[in-house]
């Protein structure tokens, strides 16, 4: 049987970057196919170039064994290929049905949109293939993990039988990407056809049938997630061996950098998101904050950083009170951060990759003289942390929205990482980062551990946290339930605090396997 679908010798340029290569990639109906790399390394493009987004200036497409003449994304619908993106393009004030129906609008009366029908046949959907969507809610109110169930059902109502998933775990949790994993072996097992970007080792080795992998805009082989490991997936991906565990020394921890008292921020959809919590982080440590997504991990580091109200208690860095700093206030204290949600309070997508690169600090010498911009040298300093840190780019003069997710989160870890840094706060700040690119930041954060940075962690990647981490506090449901010691800690045990299942012995080695599952299941 010919493949569903078939790629040859795509190729596409953009002014001083040749993204795609001459790229062959075949589809199988019934099939999940896995494109694997680095960021930057052409996976996006070419998913843009199969939905008609981009054009290819070479190749040819083939469905179903015929060429394909795809001028944009109505063309691939008609053709049956439907696409998620990384940053969804859904409207927050419309509810479920609204957004699905948008564009392929049902009318009864000839004037009348046809809610009733739409919602009925979302609940058909739901129902069929596991997702679980209520099509008379608003966006605005679910789940980053629903709003992509959402995205998926906007592509199953409009017949897609070819779905491409541009980077669909990026800014799920472990429990939501476990459910996104069920919903897209439900549909590979009614027929549908899927490529799956990603840059996760675990996820392609857990999840794809078949895996391509792309470096710098070529395919540079494929694999069979039956016969491969991480290891080689990762020297694939990136051209060298990787090392997949950080490799740090003991920590020495010094005077009290900061220090939260009895901290208490609302939410005004869900009361107190952070309930009187206390803890300290040092110089020379770093503190990880663990716990399933939605206990108020977002909240306190948006309160820690100027972006939302303390409603009551006191935080201080190195004995200023900041508990109602600004950010502005917090950076000249010495304070980084790395913000969870990188286009909305991390950049301004609009502006150029030099301008983000200073955002910080573009009111001071050396770039700024009185209330002049000195441009030569943003220009230096922009290019200079292009290099540095491998943001993969045309120019520094390109809008940062036009860069992909990795390499703009890459842009803010350059800023925030460059200069003296006293606390740097830290949420989720390798996702969307190919394995390379994480290396290199967990060696950096530790970097500025050893050299007497204090560090606050924020992360839903236990590995990550367990990792870089030396001491371990877990929230749940807005308070830290317990505080331990990363060294003595396992994932079993720690599983059940962020459950709200609080142990003396925290470390305990063995978990019996009923447990293990009712552990799994409370998280989830």
């Amino acid at each position: 049987m010919p493949p569903i679908l078939e790629l040859r010798g795509i190729t596409k340029r953009f002014p001083g970057v040749l993204a795609n290569d001459h790229i062959d990639l075949t589809l199988n109906q019934g099939e999940i196919h896995a494109l694997l790399g680095e960021n930057g390394a052409g996976k996006s493009t070419l998913m843009n170039v199969l939905y008609g987004l981009y054009h290819p200036d070479e190749g040819e497409i083939l469905i179903r064994d015929k060429p394909a003449h795809i001028t944009g994304p109505r063309d691939a619908i008609a053709q049956g290929i439907g696409m998620v993106h990384q940053h969804f393009m859904l409207i927050p004030v419309f509810t479920v049905t609204e957004n699905v129906m948008l564009g392929d609008e049902s009318i009864t009366n000839g004037v009348v949109l046809d809610r009733k029908k739409v919602a009925q046949e979302i609940r058909d959907l739901s129902v069929r293939y596991g997702l679980e969507v209520n099509p008379d809610l608003y966006i605005k109110d679910l789940s980053v993990g629903i709003q992509q169930r959402v995205e998926i059902i906007k592509l199953l109502y409009r017949k897609a039988d070819i779905l491409i998933l541009d980077e669909p775990t990026a800014v799920l949790t472990p429990q939501e990407a476990d459910d996104l994993f069920q919903v897209l072996r439900n549909l590979k097992a009614q027929g549908n056809s899927i490529i799956f970007i990603t840059h996760k080792l675990r996820e392609v080795l857990e999840l794809a049938d078949r895996i391509t992998v792309l470096r710098l805009g070529k395919v540079v082989g494929s694999a069979d997630p039956k016969s491969t490991n991480s290891a080689e997936l990762a020297r694939m991906m990136v051209g060298r061996s990787v090392i997949l565990s950080v490799d740090k020394a003991p920590a020495q921890p010094k005077e009290v950098v900061l220090k939260v008292e009895h901290l208490t921020v609302r939410d005004p959809r869900a009361g107190d998101a952070v309930n009187d919590i206390s803890f300290e982080v040092r110089a020379g440590e770093v503190l990880g904050i663990a716990g399933v997504q939605g206990n108020g991990q977002t909240e306190l580091a948006q309160a820690l950083t100027g972006l939302r109200a303390v409603e009551s208690g006191r935080v201080t860095i190195l004995g200023h009170d900041t508990t109602h700093a600004t950010p502005r206030q917090l950076f000249e204290l010495d304070v980084a951060h790395v913000p969870e949600d990188r286009q909305q309070d991390g950049l301004v997508l609009s502006f150029p990759v030099e301008d983000n690169l200073v955002l910080n600090e573009y009111y001071r010498p050396p770039f700024a003289q009185g209330i002049s911009l000195n441009f030569k040298e943003i220009e230096r300093a922009a290019a200079e942390r292009l290099k540095e840190y491998d943001i993969r780019t045309p120019s520094i003069f390109v809008k940062t929205a036009n860069l992909s997710g990795g390499n703009q989160q890459k842009v803010i870890v350059a800023r925030e990482f460059t200069g003296p840094i006293k606390l740097l706060i830290a949420s989720q700040p390798t996702r969307g980062l190919d394995v390379g690119s994480i290396e290199y930041i967990h060696n950096r954060i530790i970097e500025k551990r050893d050299a007497g940075t204090a560090v606050l962690l924020i992360s839903n990647e236990l590995d990550e946290i367990m990792s870089l981490s030396d001491r371990i506090a877990v929230m749940y449901k807005g308070r830290i339930i317990d505080t331990v010691n990363a060294a003595e800690a396992t994932k079993e045990a720690l599983g059940l605090l962020m459950a709200g299942v609080q142990q003396d012995a925290a470390h305990a080695p063995e978990i019996s396997p009923e447990l293990k599952t009712e552990m799994q299941d409370e998280i989830a």
